[in-house]
């Protein structure tokens, strides 16, 4: 069994009295407020803006705790590694781009080769593509890539038939057949990239330490190039190191899964980490969406170590390009998350492995209590006024309105500060580390930060709307599937984000109406809220856009590009220059044409 040390303790602690008291206090300011009313609608409003300020609490917790480096991780690492650590990177893909995939993969092959350590990885193509044109050109790559890169018996690629149990059946379906001649397995995702030097640091610290079964690195966010995603980046990359450092001193050895970019022992997962479908239809049944946090439970509760070594760098992802693409996803994941309400009482889990599942299922369900809080004061507006003097039992003073009033500013302001709080520290942070130079010097990251702040402001209520839409479907009996990512720059015209997002449209101006209707003082404090929801087609298309000029929103793998990126960029752009344009065939459908040449070594299982 592992023990957490005192320290993961005295974090978890933190984190949870800190929350609490939060949480606590906004109840108590809002019963000074009064907006609420009395009886059912104080009640509602009083469970929701307990449930939101928790969660807000929660963040600004994991920044507290994630602001003071961490004690070095006690690891004897070898000097040498034995000859038999090897390791297989598992690069499972579903419907994706082939040039785009295949063109990592030739870099990081590349990037090995000119490391002492790069002969111990060999690349295992996990495919689940179900459109046979894409299949065909994951194929004719494949061979492409043997070609380039003479990697006949290191770079193998096999395609399942049946896409059964979605990414996590599929890596299951690998490990069972042909995971046995490795010990470790390096999980990456289509737009995975990582440094060889970060391989060889993870494979080092996963020999030193026998009892560690799976090792999460935090994955920066590269690539990005609409206005979206590159604040997305922005935030990422100079935010997500202390949220991380936070979530890795509280979680210890319990550490998260986050599915990809990280390395486990083969022989660890074998023994814990077959996941059945859950009984029912989806979506609360059928195969496990969010499986990375389960295997990750599964893992503790074989008494292995799973552990998020912040400090590894090297390791990077790319994002969704805009709202659209990222509500999607965000779908899959909501799902996912509302499932693990059926594994929270599963036996022999690590305590702490059950409340991650509960503080996942939170951050969707806080969209709803977010709502509740909004709505209930609405309808209590509604209700004819009645001013209660006392409302503190056993308080002798009587609550004058004035004081009602500034009792809900304070509310405001807290929740502001709980938003605002941990980027401010963050920002600090980044100065006296000397983080922020690399980010292209404090003005430039202060202004792209401010920058940051707006854009997010205005981005917030859009994607609350979604999230909110998400819960309702799911509760409704919607499954999301597993969608593809759409293709091309990311760019979203007018016309579709309307499509997309008009509903929201109608739901900022019922909002508003419904504001001025139960009392007109309400309508400029829901500005911030209803406004975003009004222009929602406009925010989507705008933020679609590219960024042709990019001096804001640099972040370090930008002003300095690591070399496997620029490798990657490169075997992208001379492999897409030499493929045929596409034509269209007789009924008007554009084509796509193979690149010549066989799909030598491919197997179908």
């Amino acid at each position: 069994m592992i023990k957490a040390p005192y320290d993961t303790w005295l974090s978890r602690a933190f984190a949870v009295v800190f929350s609490l008291g939060m949480a606590v206090a906004a109840v108590w300011l809002n019963r000074f407020n009064g907006s609420a009313g009395d009886g059912a609608f104080a009640q509602v409003a009083a469970v929701a803006i307990f449930g939101a300020t928790f969660w807000l609490s929660w963040g600004a917790a994991l920044v507290l705790i994630g602001l003071f480096p961490r004690r070095a991780i006690v690891t004897p690492v070898p000097v040498e590694l034995d000859e038999d650590a090897r390791c297989v990177v598992m690069v499972p893909v579903c419907n994706e781009d082939p040039v785009a995939t295949f063109s990592r993969i030739a870099a990081m092959d590349a990037a090995l080769e000119q490391h002492p350590e790069g002969h111990r990885f060999q690349f295992a193509i996990l495919s689940d593509t179900s459109d046979e044109l894409t299949a065909t050109r994951e194929e004719r790559m494949f061979a492409r890539l043997l070609e380039d890169r003479e990697a006949e018996g290191r770079i193998f690629y096999r395609r399942r038939t049946e896409n059964v149990g979605r990414k996590a059946g599929n890596l299951r379906e690998f490990i069972e057949t042909s995971g046995a001649a490795w010990d470790y397995a390096l999980i990456l995702d289509a737009d995975s990239l990582m440094e060889p030097g970060t391989m060889v640091e993870m494979l080092r610290r996963m020999v030193a330490e026998p009892r560690l079964g799976l090792l999460q690195t935090l994955p920066v966010v590269v690539g990005a190039s609409t206005l979206f995603g590159r604040v997305m980046q922005f935030g990422a990359a100079i935010y997500s190191p202390v949220y991380a450092r936070g979530a890795a001193r509280m979680q210890g050895e319990t550490g998260p899964f986050w599915g990809h970019n990280a390395m486990i022992r083969i022989k660890a997962f074998a023994e814990c980490c077959g996941l059945p479908a859950l009984p029912g239809k989806p979506p609360f049944g059928g195969p496990i969406l969010s499986h990375d946090y389960v295997e990750a439970a599964l893992l503790a509760r074989g008494g292995w170590i799973v552990r998020l070594d912040e400090d590894i760098s090297g390791s990077y992802e790319e994002s969704p390009a805009n709202i659209l693409e990222h509500s999607k996803r965000d779908r899959r994941w909501c799902q996912g998350n509302l499932q693990h309400a059926r594994l929270i009482g599963a036996p022999k889990l690590r305590s702490w492995s059950r409340f991650v599942f509960l503080q996942g299922i939170l951050a969707y369900v806080a969209s709803i209590f977010w709502l509740g809080y909004l709505f209930a004061t609405l309808a209590a507006a509604a209700m004819p006024e009645t001013v209660n003097y006392f409302p503190v039992e056993n308080w002798p003073a009587p609550v004058l309105p004035a004081l009602q009033e500034s009792k809900a500013m304070e509310l405001a302001v807290g929740v502001i500060g709980l938003l605002l709080l941990p980027k401010i520290l963050v920002l600090v942070e980044a100065v006296f580390s000397g983080r922020i130079r690399t980010f292209g010097g404090v003005g430039r990251t202060f202004l792209s930060s401010l920058a940051e702040l707006g854009i997010a402001c205005l981005i917030a209520p859009v994607l609350l709307m979604y999230q909110t839409r998400s819960i309702l479907q799911i509760l409704l009996g919607r499954d999301s599937g597993w969608p593809t990512g759409r293709a091309g720059d990311g760019s979203v015209s007018l016309s579709e984000a309307w499509n997309a997002a008009g509903w929201i449209t109608l739901a900022g101006l019922i909002l508003f109406v419904a504001a001025f209707a139960a009392s007109p003082a309400l309508v400029p404090w829901l500005v911030p809220i209803a406004a975003p929801m009004l222009f929602a087609p406009v925010i989507v298309a705008r933020t679609s856009r590219p960024m042709t000029r990019r001096a804001l929103f640099l972040t370090p793998a930008e002003v300095r590009p690591p070399a496997v990126m620029e490798t990657q960029e490169r075997i992208q752009s001379d492999w897409t220059a030499a493929m045929p344009r596409p034509s269209t065939t007789a009924n008007g459908v554009a084509e796509t044409p193979a690149l010549a040449g066989g799909a030598a070594g491919v197997r179908h299982g």
